[in-house]
Protein backbone atom coordinates (compact mmCIF):
# COMPACT_ATOMS: atom_id res chain seq x y z
CA UNK A 1 0.00 0.00 0.00
CA UNK A 2 1.63 2.81 -1.31
CA UNK A 3 0.30 5.56 1.00
CA UNK A 4 1.13 3.17 3.82
CA UNK A 5 4.77 3.60 3.08
CA UNK A 6 4.92 6.85 2.80
CA UNK A 7 2.81 7.50 5.95
CA UNK A 8 5.60 5.43 7.89
CA UNK A 9 8.22 7.46 6.26
CA UNK A 10 6.66 10.52 7.36
CA UNK A 11 6.13 9.45 10.69
CA UNK A 12 9.96 8.75 11.41
CA UNK A 13 10.70 12.41 10.15
CA UNK A 14 8.52 13.36 12.45
CA UNK A 15 9.44 11.77 15.54
CA UNK A 16 13.34 13.40 15.15
CA UNK A 17 12.02 17.03 14.15
CA UNK A 18 9.80 16.29 17.69
CA UNK A 19 13.41 16.17 19.28
CA UNK A 20 14.45 19.17 18.04
CA UNK A 21 12.27 21.37 20.41
CA UNK A 22 12.84 20.57 23.91
CA UNK A 23 10.81 23.50 25.65
CA UNK A 24 7.09 22.59 26.05
CA UNK A 25 3.98 24.55 25.50
CA UNK A 26 2.23 24.22 29.16
CA UNK A 27 -0.85 22.26 26.63
CA UNK A 28 1.63 19.70 26.52
CA UNK A 29 1.89 18.43 29.91
CA UNK A 30 -2.01 18.22 30.40
CA UNK A 31 -2.08 16.44 27.62
CA UNK A 32 0.25 13.88 28.46
CA UNK A 33 -1.66 13.93 32.04
CA UNK A 34 -5.02 13.21 30.70
CA UNK A 35 -6.43 9.68 31.39
CA UNK A 36 -9.63 8.55 29.83
CA UNK A 37 -10.57 6.61 26.46
CA UNK A 38 -12.20 9.95 25.08
CA UNK A 39 -10.28 11.95 21.67
CA UNK A 40 -8.37 15.43 22.53
CA UNK A 41 -8.67 17.95 19.80
CA UNK A 42 -6.55 20.74 19.91
CA UNK A 43 -7.61 23.48 17.86
CA UNK A 44 -6.38 26.85 17.63
CA UNK A 45 -4.57 29.35 14.61
CA UNK A 46 -2.15 28.39 12.18
CA UNK A 47 1.32 28.95 13.40
CA UNK A 48 0.41 28.71 16.87
CA UNK A 49 2.66 25.16 17.40
CA UNK A 50 -0.14 22.50 17.22
CA UNK A 51 1.74 20.50 14.08
CA UNK A 52 5.04 21.07 16.80
CA UNK A 53 3.25 19.83 20.04
CA UNK A 54 2.08 16.66 18.05
CA UNK A 55 5.41 16.20 17.01
CA UNK A 56 6.71 16.44 20.74
CA UNK A 57 3.98 13.73 21.79
CA UNK A 58 5.41 11.30 18.93
CA UNK A 59 8.62 11.24 20.85
CA UNK A 60 7.07 10.86 24.53
CA UNK A 61 4.11 8.46 23.79
CA UNK A 62 5.00 4.92 22.77
CA UNK A 63 3.14 2.93 20.14
CA UNK A 64 2.15 6.19 18.51
CA UNK A 65 2.13 7.26 15.13
CA UNK A 66 2.22 10.79 13.15
CA UNK A 67 -0.37 11.56 10.31
CA UNK A 68 -0.59 14.36 8.56
CA UNK A 69 -3.74 14.59 6.99
CA UNK A 70 -3.62 17.65 4.62
CA UNK A 71 -1.04 15.90 2.78
CA UNK A 72 -3.40 13.04 1.80
CA UNK A 73 -5.57 13.42 -0.93
CA UNK A 74 -8.48 10.50 -0.50
CA UNK A 75 -8.14 8.56 2.80
CA UNK A 76 -10.99 7.01 4.85
CA UNK A 77 -9.48 7.56 8.19
CA UNK A 78 -11.29 4.48 9.68
CA UNK A 79 -9.96 1.98 7.84
CA UNK A 80 -6.63 3.59 7.87
CA UNK A 81 -6.16 3.76 11.50
CA UNK A 82 -7.73 -0.41 11.86
CA UNK A 83 -4.78 -0.83 8.95
CA UNK A 84 -1.98 0.84 10.95
CA UNK A 85 -3.43 -0.84 14.40
CA UNK A 86 -3.72 -4.35 13.29
CA UNK A 87 -0.44 -4.47 11.28
CA UNK A 88 1.57 -2.60 13.48
CA UNK A 89 -0.15 -1.82 16.97
CA UNK A 90 0.12 1.35 16.87
CA UNK A 91 -2.43 3.01 20.30
CA UNK A 92 -2.11 6.55 19.75
CA UNK A 93 -3.05 8.37 16.34
CA UNK A 94 -1.56 11.95 16.41
CA UNK A 95 -3.73 13.29 13.29
CA UNK A 96 -2.71 17.03 12.22
CA UNK A 97 -5.79 19.06 10.45
CA UNK A 98 -8.10 16.36 10.55
CA UNK A 99 -10.79 19.16 9.32
CA UNK A 100 -8.93 18.46 5.62
CA UNK A 101 -10.32 14.69 6.28
CA UNK A 102 -14.18 14.35 4.39
CA UNK A 103 -16.98 13.52 7.14
CA UNK A 104 -14.39 13.65 9.74
CA UNK A 105 -16.56 13.79 12.36
CA UNK A 106 -17.97 10.83 10.83
CA UNK A 107 -14.72 8.72 11.08
CA UNK A 108 -14.11 9.89 14.81
CA UNK A 109 -17.09 8.59 16.18
CA UNK A 110 -16.99 5.64 14.30
CA UNK A 111 -13.36 4.73 15.42
CA UNK A 112 -14.59 5.49 18.93
CA UNK A 113 -16.99 3.37 19.10
CA UNK A 114 -15.83 0.51 17.24
CA UNK A 115 -11.63 0.32 17.92
CA UNK A 116 -9.50 0.19 20.98
CA UNK A 117 -7.04 3.53 20.15
CA UNK A 118 -6.62 6.75 21.40
CA UNK A 119 -6.77 10.25 18.93
CA UNK A 120 -5.28 13.08 19.42
CA UNK A 121 -6.13 15.74 16.56
CA UNK A 122 -5.55 19.56 15.52
CA UNK A 123 -7.26 21.63 13.53
CA UNK A 124 -6.80 25.33 12.78
CA UNK A 125 -10.87 26.16 12.24
CA UNK A 126 -12.99 25.48 14.58
CA UNK A 127 -16.07 26.01 13.04
CA UNK A 128 -16.89 22.63 12.10
CA UNK A 129 -16.20 20.87 15.29
CA UNK A 130 -18.20 23.37 17.35
CA UNK A 131 -21.48 22.23 14.43
CA UNK A 132 -20.78 18.91 14.29
CA UNK A 133 -24.37 16.75 13.36
CA UNK A 134 -22.70 13.89 15.16
CA UNK A 135 -22.34 13.01 19.02
CA UNK A 136 -18.85 14.27 19.60
CA UNK A 137 -19.57 15.00 23.00
CA UNK A 138 -18.71 12.44 24.94
CA UNK A 139 -16.63 11.17 22.72
CA UNK A 140 -13.91 14.58 22.29
CA UNK A 141 -12.66 16.96 24.26
CA UNK A 142 -11.52 20.04 22.86
CA UNK A 143 -8.64 22.10 23.93
CA UNK A 144 -7.44 25.44 23.08
CA UNK A 145 -4.00 25.87 21.78
CA UNK A 146 -3.74 29.94 21.31
CA UNK A 147 -0.58 32.00 20.22
CA UNK A 148 1.87 32.58 23.00
CA UNK A 149 0.82 34.97 26.20
CA UNK A 150 3.05 37.75 27.04
CA UNK A 151 4.83 35.60 29.79
CA UNK A 152 5.24 32.70 27.60
CA UNK A 153 6.74 34.52 24.73
CA UNK A 154 9.23 35.65 28.09
CA UNK A 155 10.02 32.00 29.11
CA UNK A 156 10.35 30.75 25.48
CA UNK A 157 12.98 34.03 24.31
CA UNK A 158 14.79 34.33 28.02
CA UNK A 159 14.04 31.16 29.55
CA UNK A 160 12.26 33.25 32.63
CA UNK A 161 8.98 31.46 34.02
CA UNK A 162 7.48 34.19 35.85
CA UNK A 163 4.18 33.77 38.38
CA UNK A 164 1.24 34.27 36.53
CA UNK A 165 -1.41 37.50 37.18
CA UNK A 166 -4.95 37.95 37.46
CA UNK A 167 -6.90 41.08 36.68
CA UNK A 168 -7.08 41.69 40.58
CA UNK A 169 -3.61 41.35 40.78
CA UNK A 170 -3.03 43.87 38.66
CA UNK A 171 -6.00 46.24 39.90
CA UNK A 172 -4.10 45.75 43.93
CA UNK A 173 -0.48 46.30 42.05
CA UNK A 174 0.28 42.62 43.55
CA UNK A 175 3.26 41.32 41.36
CA UNK A 176 7.37 41.60 41.60
CA UNK A 177 9.70 43.84 39.39
CA UNK A 178 10.69 41.00 37.12
CA UNK A 179 6.64 41.53 35.72
CA UNK A 180 8.02 44.91 35.03
CA UNK A 181 11.55 44.26 33.92
CA UNK A 182 10.56 43.02 30.29
CA UNK A 183 8.34 45.98 29.19
CA UNK A 184 11.31 47.11 26.93
CA UNK A 185 10.23 43.58 24.58
CA UNK A 186 6.56 43.97 24.71
CA UNK A 187 6.45 45.98 21.33
CA UNK A 188 8.62 43.09 19.66
CA UNK A 189 5.75 40.71 21.02
CA UNK A 190 2.77 42.83 19.59
CA UNK A 191 4.70 43.03 16.03
CA UNK A 192 4.65 39.47 15.53
CA UNK A 193 6.21 37.83 18.85
CA UNK A 194 3.09 36.49 20.04
CA UNK A 195 3.77 33.34 17.49
CA UNK A 196 6.11 30.96 18.22
CA UNK A 197 7.54 30.67 14.65
CA UNK A 198 8.81 34.51 15.49
CA UNK A 199 11.65 32.64 17.61
CA UNK A 200 13.37 31.45 14.01
CA UNK A 201 11.89 33.61 11.74
CA UNK A 202 12.07 36.86 12.33
CA UNK A 203 10.34 38.29 9.10
CA UNK A 204 7.13 37.39 10.51
CA UNK A 205 4.84 39.68 8.68
CA UNK A 206 5.13 37.78 5.05
CA UNK A 207 5.07 34.24 6.60
CA UNK A 208 1.63 35.34 8.68
CA UNK A 209 0.29 37.19 4.88
CA UNK A 210 1.04 33.33 3.42
CA UNK A 211 -0.83 32.01 6.35
CA UNK A 212 -4.04 34.15 6.00
CA UNK A 213 -4.29 33.43 2.43
CA UNK A 214 -3.64 29.83 2.87
CA UNK A 215 -7.04 29.85 5.48
CA UNK A 216 -9.03 31.92 3.39
CA UNK A 217 -8.44 29.78 -0.10
CA UNK A 218 -8.26 26.47 1.83
CA UNK A 219 -9.07 25.51 4.91
CA UNK A 220 -12.37 27.79 5.01
CA UNK A 221 -13.77 26.42 1.78
CA UNK A 222 -13.04 23.01 3.24
CA UNK A 223 -15.85 23.62 5.85
CA UNK A 224 -18.17 26.15 4.90
CA UNK A 225 -20.48 26.71 1.78
CA UNK A 226 -18.33 29.29 -0.27
CA UNK A 227 -18.61 29.85 -3.79
CA UNK A 228 -15.16 31.45 -5.42
CA UNK A 229 -16.13 34.37 -6.08
CA UNK A 230 -17.08 34.97 -2.03
CA UNK A 231 -13.56 34.29 -1.35
CA UNK A 232 -12.51 37.38 -2.77
CA UNK A 233 -15.24 39.11 -0.86
CA UNK A 234 -14.04 37.67 2.28
CA UNK A 235 -10.74 38.89 1.82
CA UNK A 236 -11.98 42.51 1.10
CA UNK A 237 -14.09 41.68 4.44
CA UNK A 238 -10.38 40.86 6.74
CA UNK A 239 -8.83 43.90 4.48
CA UNK A 240 -11.54 46.65 5.52
CA UNK A 241 -10.99 45.64 9.20
CA UNK A 242 -7.48 46.04 9.28
CA UNK A 243 -7.62 49.31 7.95
CA UNK A 244 -10.78 50.77 9.77
CA UNK A 245 -10.38 52.56 12.94
CA UNK A 246 -11.41 49.49 15.62
CA UNK A 247 -14.52 52.27 16.28
CA UNK A 248 -15.74 52.12 12.74
CA UNK A 249 -16.23 48.28 11.49
CA UNK A 250 -19.49 46.76 12.20
CA UNK A 251 -21.88 44.95 10.34
CA UNK A 252 -23.71 47.42 8.68
CA UNK A 253 -20.09 49.45 7.71
CA UNK A 254 -19.15 45.94 6.30
CA UNK A 255 -22.31 45.59 4.27
CA UNK A 256 -21.67 49.40 2.99
CA UNK A 257 -17.72 49.18 2.11
CA UNK A 258 -18.12 45.82 0.39
CA UNK A 259 -21.03 45.59 -0.88
CA UNK A 260 -22.80 42.31 0.32
CA UNK A 261 -25.95 41.89 2.54
CA UNK A 262 -25.96 42.54 6.75
CA UNK A 263 -26.58 38.78 6.38
CA UNK A 264 -23.84 38.39 4.54
CA UNK A 265 -20.85 40.45 6.62
CA UNK A 266 -22.02 38.30 9.54
CA UNK A 267 -21.82 35.02 8.03
CA UNK A 268 -18.32 36.12 7.06
CA UNK A 269 -17.32 37.57 9.96
CA UNK A 270 -18.38 34.44 11.99
CA UNK A 271 -15.98 32.14 9.34
CA UNK A 272 -13.23 34.67 10.14
CA UNK A 273 -13.81 33.91 13.68
CA UNK A 274 -13.52 30.67 13.71
CA UNK A 275 -10.55 30.70 11.76
CA UNK A 276 -9.07 32.68 14.19
CA UNK A 277 -8.09 35.73 12.29
CA UNK A 278 -11.06 38.30 13.98
CA UNK A 279 -12.07 38.48 17.55
CA UNK A 280 -15.87 39.45 18.20
CA UNK A 281 -16.79 41.37 21.06
CA UNK A 282 -20.16 42.04 21.83
CA UNK A 283 -21.98 45.42 24.05
CA UNK A 284 -23.42 45.96 27.23
CA UNK A 285 -25.16 48.17 28.85
CA UNK A 286 -28.17 50.49 28.09
CA UNK A 287 -28.56 52.63 24.39
CA UNK A 288 -25.97 50.57 22.30
CA UNK A 289 -26.26 49.38 19.00
CA UNK A 290 -27.05 45.43 19.20
CA UNK A 291 -23.73 45.04 16.40
CA UNK A 292 -20.57 43.38 18.21
CA UNK A 293 -17.16 45.25 18.08
CA UNK A 294 -15.45 43.37 15.52
CA UNK A 295 -11.04 43.17 16.65
CA UNK A 296 -8.19 41.25 14.81
CA UNK A 297 -6.02 38.40 16.42
CA UNK A 298 -2.74 39.96 16.49
CA UNK A 299 -0.48 41.13 14.81
CA UNK A 300 -3.11 40.88 11.51
CA UNK A 301 -3.40 44.59 11.86
CA UNK A 302 -0.12 45.49 10.36
CA UNK A 303 -0.69 43.29 7.37
CA UNK A 304 -2.45 46.27 6.56
CA UNK A 305 -1.39 49.86 8.49
CA UNK A 306 2.15 50.89 9.58
CA UNK A 307 2.87 49.96 13.06
CA UNK A 308 2.76 53.72 13.94
CA UNK A 309 -0.97 54.33 12.72
CA UNK A 310 -2.06 50.59 14.06
CA UNK A 311 -1.02 50.44 17.37
CA UNK A 312 -4.12 51.98 18.87
CA UNK A 313 -6.22 49.01 17.16
CA UNK A 314 -3.24 46.59 18.00
CA UNK A 315 -3.30 47.50 22.14
CA UNK A 316 -6.67 46.73 21.96
CA UNK A 317 -7.09 43.34 19.61
CA UNK A 318 -3.80 42.50 22.71
CA UNK A 319 -6.54 43.15 25.61
CA UNK A 320 -9.06 41.26 23.63
CA UNK A 321 -7.01 38.07 22.87
CA UNK A 322 -6.13 37.62 26.68
CA UNK A 323 -9.26 37.75 27.72
CA UNK A 324 -9.98 34.89 25.35
CA UNK A 325 -6.74 33.47 25.88
CA UNK A 326 -8.38 33.11 29.50
CA UNK A 327 -11.82 32.33 28.68
CA UNK A 328 -12.76 35.66 30.52
CA UNK A 329 -16.55 36.88 29.82
CA UNK A 330 -16.03 40.43 28.59
CA UNK A 331 -17.88 43.24 26.63
CA UNK A 332 -17.73 46.39 25.16
CA UNK A 333 -19.13 49.36 26.78
CA UNK A 334 -21.47 52.18 24.30
CA UNK A 335 -23.47 55.02 25.42
CA UNK A 336 -24.83 57.57 23.51
CA UNK A 337 -22.72 59.43 20.71
CA UNK A 338 -20.76 62.32 22.28
CA UNK A 339 -20.51 60.95 25.81
CA UNK A 340 -17.29 59.62 27.13
CA UNK A 341 -17.00 56.26 28.16
CA UNK A 342 -14.66 52.97 29.32
CA UNK A 343 -13.54 50.71 26.61
CA UNK A 344 -14.52 47.07 28.19
CA UNK A 345 -16.02 45.51 31.28
CA UNK A 346 -14.71 42.51 32.14
CA UNK A 347 -16.95 39.89 33.90
CA UNK A 348 -15.61 37.90 36.88
CA UNK A 349 -17.17 35.36 38.97
CA UNK A 350 -17.94 38.03 42.02
CA UNK A 351 -17.20 41.36 40.46
CA UNK A 352 -16.93 43.31 37.42
CA UNK A 353 -13.81 45.38 36.28
CA UNK A 354 -14.14 48.53 33.77
CA UNK A 355 -11.17 48.74 31.59
CA UNK A 356 -9.58 51.57 29.56
CA UNK A 357 -7.04 50.54 27.67
CA UNK A 358 -5.59 54.30 27.03
CA UNK A 359 -2.92 56.32 25.85
CA UNK A 360 -2.55 60.67 26.33
CA UNK A 361 -5.53 62.13 27.46
CA UNK A 362 -7.09 59.59 28.85
CA UNK A 363 -7.62 59.72 32.30
CA UNK A 364 -10.26 59.72 35.02
CA UNK A 365 -13.04 61.71 33.09
CA UNK A 366 -13.97 58.56 31.12
CA UNK A 367 -15.03 56.75 34.50
CA UNK A 368 -17.83 59.42 35.51
CA UNK A 369 -19.63 57.08 37.99
CA UNK A 370 -17.39 53.98 38.21
CA UNK A 371 -16.36 52.86 41.80
CA UNK A 372 -12.53 53.41 40.83
CA UNK A 373 -11.48 50.49 42.93
CA UNK A 374 -12.79 48.07 40.61
CA UNK A 375 -11.49 49.76 37.02
CA UNK A 376 -8.18 50.66 35.35
CA UNK A 377 -6.85 52.66 32.70
CA UNK A 378 -4.32 50.18 31.13
CA UNK A 379 -1.32 52.48 29.07
CA UNK A 380 1.68 51.47 26.65
CA UNK A 381 4.30 53.67 29.30
CA UNK A 382 5.39 51.05 32.22
CA UNK A 383 3.93 54.59 34.53
CA UNK A 384 2.12 53.18 37.65
CA UNK A 385 -0.23 55.88 39.07
CA UNK A 386 -3.97 55.84 40.41
CA UNK A 387 -5.49 53.35 38.22
CA UNK A 388 -3.31 53.71 35.53
CA UNK A 389 -1.38 50.43 35.20
CA UNK A 390 1.01 49.10 32.27
CA UNK A 391 -1.01 46.93 29.47
CA UNK A 392 1.45 44.37 28.80
CA UNK A 393 0.63 43.01 32.77
CA UNK A 394 -2.63 41.79 30.97
CA UNK A 395 -0.04 39.63 29.05
CA UNK A 396 1.23 37.49 32.19
CA UNK A 397 -2.92 35.85 33.10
Amino acid sequence: MRNLKEILELDGIAEKEGKRYPKKRELYQYIISKEGKHFLGIVGPRGVGKTVLLKQLRTELKNSIYISLDSIEEVDLFELIKNLSERYSFKFFLLDEIHFVKDYDKELKKTFDFLDVKIIFSSSVSLSLYRSSYDLARRVMLLKLMPFSFREYIYFKKDVLLPQLTIMNIVKKEWTPEHIRYEHIFDEYLKGGIFPFSLEEPEVLPLLSNTVKKIIQRDIPYVASIKIDELLKIEKTLEFIGKASVDGVNYSTLSRNIGITKYKAEYYVRLLEQAFLLNVVFPKGTNVLKEPKILMYLPLRLLYQEYEFAKGGLREDFFAEMMKLNDLNFYYLKTKRGSKTPDFLVSLEDENVIIEIGGKGKGREQFKGVNLKKALILTPSNKIEGIKRPLFLLGYM
